[in-house]
């Protein structure tokens, strides 16, 4: 792991005494905005006020992020509206809320959404609500909106100075790298297409569809490194693909993940549509946050904002929650409760956690992650090689490169764009991560960004007229080798009790909009008997 010393290093220590380098603009204003830490800490202090009034109601949904919203989803479109959503910041959407400036739309964390296969029926089934997916959403190959399609082309690598097609280097790769490269695309198509003796895929989105043979189980075991390395792909330009996709969905390095993930992030996702390729991805300026107002307006008025739920007690009848709103402490009394916030939280708020849940809940960690909007009032100069895309991939670089707001517009002439710069702050360990995050000045990361940017873009720091910040300390639980099958994981999914049930992308292992959907709309029908699953 990365020193804190070299770490401030490459988050530009110069700014730490609050001033750009010698010669170079001041830096441009901006802020943190985004997650409240300090109101999350709260519950380790404690000392809230008793409950002043008690209130009644038949579901409590404890978190707005996207699995919250969709068990309130779920419980609308089956005809149940005695619920309440709780969400502890200001506005609900989690990792996937946006901002909005003047000119457009920009994500604040998940920016986009993979084309669902026929496993993701609830995807499709939003996705169908909304007039995005046109036709049967369980058509193998669906016609989705065109404006949700990402306009082309969808990526670009920076490497050795010059800008490259796609994310996979090819300029200046020895032939028989290409070769590894084409093995081991022949071997994700394989697994594409492996089905076990019950006919369940080998990698399937959501992941509790996948095989749960033995043999598939066993990769949990080993991190994706040693896959790639005991299967002979050596390939400089297949680890650095790999090493990108597990920092860019995981937050962690390929050598500290699980190879069963390494391996179901490029196995899983199977979508096609009649008109795109089948690598297109949906999305719109603003991320994923048109996704999530869909699934809120299934809410409307029943989500509570600033709530921090800070006790909660199962009782005979209905499980008591005690809910803090800054001021005053109300007390629920639910008929059912959904717990749709990150489970490390729980045995934090539920006095008498069973053991087997308190312990599998903390067992997971956390991966840290930082995430910079830079407003820019002109697009930054550009290098030799491919032409500007949405996703912009740095190959030798601490951050993962940036996304560009207006690059889905159909107005391109425009007086400027936002920039949404994404760090995983993978080198640390997760708790060091979190305390660098607390730690470090927004004046330190700024000039970092700027610094790194600029290698690419000399005219960066001119153009940005702001650059804002959002840290997430806990962005998604982290797939390590041994942590989704066989252990706490399971223990949690095995857990059933009469009036809570859990819902987060926790209980997948790993953060993806497809699993915190699915996880949430299977808690919402097992809370009120609609499923057996």
């Amino acid at each position: 792991m990365t020193s804190r010393r070299d770490f401030l290093f490459t988050v530009g220590a110069a700014a730490l005494a609050g001033c750009a380098p010698q010669g170079k603009p001041p830096l441009p204003p901006g802020e943190i905005v985004g997650m409240d830490a300090g109101r999350g800490h709260r519950l380790r202090q404690g000392e809230f006020p008793r409950p002043s009034e008690t209130l009644r109601t038949g579901a409590l949904i404890v978190g707005g992020g996207v699995s919250g919203l969709s068990a309130a989803w779920t419980l609308s479109r089956h005809g149940i509206d005695d619920f309440l959503v709780l969400e502890m910041e200001s506005a609900v959407g989690g990792n996937a809320r946006a901002g909005q400036s003047s000119l457009v739309a920009y994500p604040w964390g998940a920016h986009y959404l993979p084309l669902p296969g026929p496993e993701a029926r609830w995807v499709r089934e939003l996705l169908a609500e909304l007039g995005v997916l046109q036709g049967a959403p369980d058509a193998l190959r669906p016609t989705y909106d065109e404006r949700f399609l990402c306009a082309t082309p969808q990526d670009r690598l920076w490497r050795n100075g010059l800008w490259e097609e796609g994310l996979l280097p090819q300029r200046g790769i020895p032939a028989e790298e290409r070769a590894q490269q084409q093995r081991f695309h022949a071997h994700i198509d394989e697994l594409k297409q492996a089905r076990d003796r019950h006919g369940r895929r080998r990698f399937a989105l959501p992941m509790a569809l996948s095989s749960t043979e033995a043999d598939g189980r066993a990769l949990d075991r080993t991190n994706f490194r040693q896959w790639l390395l005991d299967n002979g792909f050596t390939a400089p330009s297949l680890h650095w693909l790999a090493n990108y996709a597990c920092r860019d969905d995981y937050g962690c390095d390929y050598a500290q993940t699980s190879a069963w993930a390494g391996l179901h992030y490029f196995a899983s996702r199977n979508g096609e549509a009649a008109n795109a390729a089948a690598d297109t991805v949906l999305t719109a300026p603003e991320g994923n946050a048109w996704l999530v107002r869909c699934l809120a307006r299934h809410a409307e008025e029943r989500i509570l904002t600033d709530a921090l739920v800070w006790r909660v007690q199962p009782e005979k009848s209905i499980v008591a929650v005690d809910v803090f709103f800054g001021a005053k402490t109300v007390r629920y009394e639910a008929q059912r409760l959904i717990w749709a916030a990150p489970l490390f939280l729980l045995p934090r708020v539920w006095p008498n956690c069973p053991g087997d849940l308190r312990q599998a809940a903390l067992a997971g960690d956390y991966a840290p992650w930082l995430v910079a909007n830079l407003h820019l009032s002109g697009l930054p100069a550009e290098r030799h090689g491919a032409p500007p895309a949405w996703d912009n991939v740095f190959y030798d670089s601490p951050g993962l490169g940036y996304v560009n707001a207006t690059h889905q517009l159909i107005r391109r002439h425009l007086p400027g764009t936002v920039l949404t710069y994404y760090r995983a702050l993978h080198e640390l360990a997760p708790a060091e991560g979190r305390r660098m995050l607390l730690e470090t000045p927004r004046e330190a990361w700024a000039e970092g960004i700027l610094a790194e940017l600029e290698r690419v873009h000399p005219d960066i720091r001119q153009l940005t007229t702001r650059l804002d910040l959002v840290r997430y300390g806990h962005a998604m639980r982290r797939p390590v080798p041994g942590s989704l099958f066989g252990g706490e994981r399971e223990k949690l999914l095995a857990f059933r009790h009469p009036r809570i049930a859990l819902a987060h992308a926790d209980l997948s292992g790993f953060s993806l909009f497809e699993e915190a959907q699915y996880r949430g709309v299977l808690a919402a029908l097992r809370a009120f008997g609609r499923t057996d699953q």
